[in-house]
């Protein structure tokens, strides 16, 4: 049986408003964040880039991490994802194929 992953993950849009969510299986949720599918906050305001993401085996560690960083100042997320990715690149944007998901707006 193929090991099951969790990840812990942060979605900002161009403005830098930020999302931290948690899933099992990132490349579907971020594609969710990215055409809209999810409604809500992240279609909103155009959360459409993955700027971090945590790895964990256990899900119980995972929901932690996520309930510790959602409990940071916006400063504290702001410098954990500079940390890894000072340019804010979307870690995401070679994931799917070409013009299959539309952020430009």
């Amino acid at each position: 049986m193929p090991r099951k992953f969790y990840y812990v993950y942060i979605m900002a849009s161009r403005s830098r408003t930020l999302y931290t969510g948690i899933t099992s299986v990132i490349v579907r949720r971020v594609w969710q964040h990215k055409t809209g599918a999810l409604g809500g906050f992240t279609t909103r305001y155009k959360i459409h880039r993955l700027v971090y993401f945590e790895t964990f085996v256990e899900v119980s560690n995972a929901i932690v991490r996520e309930k510790e960083i959602k409990d940071w100042s916006r400063q504290g997320r702001v410098a954990l994802i500079e940390e890894q990715n000072p340019t804010w690149e979307d870690l995401s944007e070679h994931w799917y194929g070409k013009d299959t998901v539309n952020t430009k707006t």
